[in-house]
Parts: C-alpha cells; structure tokens; sequence
C-alpha cells in the first residue's frame, strides 16, 4: 500500500515516532474520508477532491461540538500535500494534485505564559507529605527550571542527570538534537529528595532507568503527564489554562525580562532557528514598558504642567461653526460634480 510506503520512507529518513503516529492519525482521516467518497485509489484524487475535504474539515464539529482550529486544519492538510508530492516524484500518480491547494491561514498566536507569583503558586500545589505529592513538586520544578518539552522530560533518564555541574542531558529532543540545559539548585534539591524518599519505593522489577515514574513504576505516558500538569494549573487558579509547555513558555519569558541574552535562551530551549525563540520578545511586555516608560518623552503623566492646561490652547469650534463647515464642504463637493 502506497499510504505504508510512504510512511516506511519517511522513518527510514529520521523522522521521530511521534511524528509518525501524527501523520499516520491525520491521513488516516483523509482515507477514510475517501472511502466513504468511493475513492479508493490516489489516481481519483483531483484538486476539487482536496478542496472538498478541506471543506469537510472546515465544517467538522469535534465532540464539544467546537470546529476544527485553523492550525489543527492546516495540520491535516498539511502532510497530504508532501505524500501526492511523494507520489507524483515516483509516477503512481500521473500530476500532484496538491499542488495548487491553498492550506488555511494560521494565525499568529502568542504563547500563554505565567509571571513569577503564578509560577510559584502552581509549584505549591502538590501535597508533598505525600509520596507522590513530593514526585509532583520535583517535575513541576525541573519543568519550571529546565523548560523541557514533555517529551523530553518523559524520555530524561537517571544517566542524564550530572547533579556536580547543576546540568541534564536532552538525547534526541525535537528534530533529534542533542543538548546539555542548566537546571537550578532548588530543583535539584527537590529532584534529590524524590529520588531518594519516593522512587526506590515505586519503581518496578525491571527498572528502565527513567527519571520519573508513575504510580506503577513505570514511564509515564505522554496525555497523562498533560492532564497531571493541567490540574496543578488549574488549582493554582490564576486565570489562564496551562500545562507543561506553559512552563517552558514561562522559563524563557521571565528569563528573557531578566536580562538573558535571546541566543542564550534559544541554545536552552533548542530551537534550531533563532526566530521560533524571538516570540518571547513580544511576550515579555513588562520588560518593554519599562522601557517605554523610561525613554518615550510624553510616557509619563506631569501633574503640575497638566494642572497649568485647565484652558484650551485653542477655542473648541461651536456647533455653528460645524454646521458651516460642513454645509461649506457640501456645496464644495456639488460644484467639484
């Protein structure tokens, strides 16, 4: 089967799982879309069949009976354009029918972030009399200190932890870069105390080697870990939905209104390109009105120089005075026809 091929190319290439699983879940949907069209083979695929489908999207209610977001359209859509590229490149196709087809518009959106107090409430959630409470407060603060995807922090193994220079090791992060973050005293100091009161009592027969556990001794999986993130969030209240990538959206913004060289911060995060990590510039608003404040001479309000201005340095126009400027307007207008 075509759709199995191209899937087994792109593994063969490098593409990480997840990525697999993604794709495979988004075209999957597109074929049985087909089926139920009666297309069963790519060569029936024509432009005005993508755009019906891109239609269907469009119209497509989830569960909560919300539409499709423009991103989650675009991704969707996205993956079919580079698979008939795919197959027009080897002939099973005689023209990409893709080609021309305009992928929704995905509006710039700006990361949800937490400021400091905020940040701290939602680590002061977790009971840490309780064992697992105390595995809670520990990935709260090494996702706050670190800004690890959660994928990255999912995969972080015991090896990866050099607790002597204050580092973690990230093996095979986005796009399977390798990379060495910084991770703060105080998160090491809850991450010791998990390791030794909490794991040794949870972790199963055959240990892995996985920093973090579930209750089962075993690695976490990737929507529970979400939904544990979330409910910290959530506890928190402070007004804004969040779960583990709001920290790492969090870390790189108040680091950036600390000073933090952008580079810095793209290096820690592991963008490849420095643009992805330039979005904190528009995130960290504080840093920027401060700014503002200080060199934007009319920034600030003078109590006493307003107080000098109680009259107008010119007469306000009468109402006569409009009614005739207006009339003068008009009949300039009728004599310019």
């Amino acid at each position: 089967m075509l759709f199995e091929k191209y899937l087994q190319n792109l593994a063969v290439k490098g593409f990480a799982d997840s990525t697999l699983r993604v794709r495979r879940v988004h075209m999957e949907m597109f074929l049985t879309w087909c089926k139920k069209a009666q297309i069963v083979h790519p060569c029936q695929v024509t432009k005005a069949t993508l755009e019906s489908y891109q239609a269907f999207l469009f119209d497509h209610r989830k569960k909560n009976g919300h539409p499709l977001a423009m991103a989650s359209q675009h991704a969707r859509l996205a993956p079919l354009k580079v698979w008939f590229r795919w197959m027009a490149q080897r002939n099973h196709v005689p023209c990409d029918p893709a080609a021309e087809l305009e992928l929704p518009r995905v509006g710039y959106k700006l990361p949800r972030v937490l400021n400091k107090d905020e940040a701290e409430l939602v680590l002061k959630q977790p009971k840490i009399d309780r064992p697992l409470g105390l595995r809670d407060r520990a990935l709260l603060e090494v996702l706050y200190s670190s800004g690890l995807r959660r994928m990255e922090i999912l995969r972080l193994k015991l090896y990866d932890l050099d607790k002597n220079h204050g580092v973690l090791a990230v093996r095979e992060g986005k796009g399977k870069r390798d990379r060495i973050v910084p991770i703060g005293e105080r998160a090491l100091a809850w991450l010791e105390r998990y390791l030794v009161e909490v794991r040794p009592s949870i972790v199963g027969k055959s240990d892995e080697g996985y920093v973090f556990l579930s209750s089962t001794g075993r690695q976490f999986a990737p929507n529970y870990l979400s939904w544990l993130v979330r409910r910290y969030v959530q506890a928190a209240e402070p007004g804004k939905p969040g779960a583990c990538h709001t920290f790492r959206h969090t870390m790189a913004t108040l680091m950036l209104e600390g000073g933090a060289d952008v580079r810095y911060i793209q290096a820690m995060l592991g963008h490849a390109r420095l643009d992805t990590t330039q979005i904190y510039t528009h995130v960290s608003i504080r840093m920027l009105k401060q700014i503002h404040a200080a060199t934007h001479p009319a920034a600030r309000l003078d109590p006493t120089k307003e107080a000098k201005q109680t009259e107008p340095t010119a007469p306000s126009p009468s109402r006569h005075d409009e009614t005739s400027a207006v009339e003068t307007s008009l009949g300039r207008d009728i004599r310019t026809d």
